[in-house]
């Protein structure tokens, strides 16, 4: 009998390094990628300017750019090659006429961003359209908002990082502290099993799907509950990316207590991207940096619910034989932050202002549409259906109480620590 074929795969943090600094590498050293454009006010500036030749042209180049980096990502990896190649460009095709609605000058002036009609137009089709499953096993999500977050890298100075970090890491640690355990607490009052109780209290108080991840990883826990929880936390970050913002303009909340606020609350890095970019730049700087903060956390605590679940829910012998090490700090820890990271020393430190100057828009532009697809996923993958089930609403009920509770807790510790 021959051996089996061993599949060749990268860890997906460690991919999407790669592939962000091939795109920062192409940028400052092969070739800069065009900004088409999407701005338009009328039906003849939308074929004048948005349908011309040229910028037809240059989506095209820009598809084939990213089609490219997605694939080798893809064989990273370990995906199949062949669903994304024929998935990516309905993704795209979806994702562009999103950038074209919200590019429209009246829809600017209601402050919507591409990546809610990416969202929308994901969601529609999502719920009302079966998808194959290989086209669903073919979406990229959590590769397409790391990739744009390590591009974000490029547009946050490190004195930043420096500044809002370690407010930011207190912040996190209260909040976590706080968050998972009324959680757990309230998990165990309505009688949640112990696998959701553990995965809820970590999805919501740390960082939403990949805490969920590293949770059932460390506890080996079963698949259906897994993705039920991350349906919740998708489910539940849409009103919250799309609502905290506007509560924040209503009560003129501060640019930074703001994006404090949407860091330490909204569970998923992209949701967490698209709240703050509505409400401007520095709060999109502050809710990254401090949602970065609690993503250094999640090392921690894989390590500890691991140590815990070990010792307190399996007394198997090879439970015994295998007790968590340190080492699992290291391999829950999100490498994505890595990149974030030296690509800020990167433009910090090493690169001229020219140089920066002259590369910020098209990285820029690029970090917008990995985003943009990313939500266009996120909808094609979310089904409101799975919230709706009777055996599933108590899990449902904690979530959101804890949710709830987490919200007004970080407000509070936001204001205390970046009110000015």
């Amino acid at each position: 009998m021959s051996a089996p074929t061993k599949t060749f795969n990268i860890h997906e943090d460690w991919t999407v390094v790669i592939l962000g600094f091939i795109i920062i590498g192409i940028s400052l050293f092969v070739f800069l990628p065009e900004v088409p454009v999407f701005k338009w006010s009328t039906g003849i500036d939308l074929f004048q300017d948005v349908f011309d030749l040229e910028n037809l042209k240059i989506l095209g180049l820009q598809f084939l750019y990213l089609i490219s980096i997605g694939t080798l990502g893809a064989f990273l990896i370990g995906k199949s090659v062949k669903n994304f190649s024929l998935g990516f460009p309905v993704v795209y095709i979806l994702t562009v006429l999103a950038l074209i609605i919200a590019g429209n000058t009246e829809v600017k002036e209601l402050n919507l961003e591409a990546v809610i009609f990416s969202l929308a137009i994901g969601l529609a089709i999502g719920n009302f359209f079966k998808l194959p499953d290989w086209f669903r096993s073919s979406l990229s999500t959590e590769v397409f908002v790391k990739i744009g977050l390590v591009l974000l890298g490029t547009s946050v100075i490190f004195s930043d990082i420096l500044k809002a970090g370690s407010l930011g890491l207190i912040q996190a640690l209260v909040v976590v502290l706080s968050v998972w355990y009324f959680a757990f607490w309230l998990c165990k009052k309505l009688k949640v099993d112990d696998e959701l109780t553990m995965m809820i209290s970590s999805a919501v108080s740390i960082c939403g799907v990949s805490a969920a991840i590293a949770t059932s990883g460390a506890i080996k826990g079963d698949s259906k509950k897994l993705s039920y929880v991350i349906s919740i936390v998708l489910v539940t970050a849409i009103p919250m990316m799309i609502f905290m913002p506007i509560i924040a303009k209503y009560f003129n909340f501060p640019e930074e207590v703001t994006g404090a606020w949407l860091g330490g609350s909204i569970d998923t890095s992209g949701a967490v991207v698209a709240s703050g970019s509505l409400v401007g730049e520095t709060a999109l700087k502050i809710s990254t940096i401090v949602k970065f903060s609690q993503n250094v956390l999640l090392g921690i605590a894989a390590f500890a619910i691991s140590v815990y679940w070990t010792y307190t829910h399996n007394n198997s012998a090879e439970a015994k034989e295998s007790k968590p090490t340190l080492s699992l700090i290291w391999e829950r820890f999100p490498k994505f932050v890595i990149g974030f990271i030296a690509a800020s020393l990167l433009f910090s430190f090493l690169l001229t202002a020219e140089v920066r100057d002259g590369v910020k828009d098209s990285l820029k532009n690029l970090q917008s549409i990995w985003f943009a697809l990313a939500f266009t996923s996120i909808g094609l993958e979310t089904n409101f259906k799975d919230l709706l089930s009777n055996n599933s609403r108590k899990p449902l009920y904690a979530f959101l109480i804890a949710q709830l509770f987490n919200v007004i807790i970080t407000l509070i510790i936001a204001f205390l620590l970046f009110g000015k």
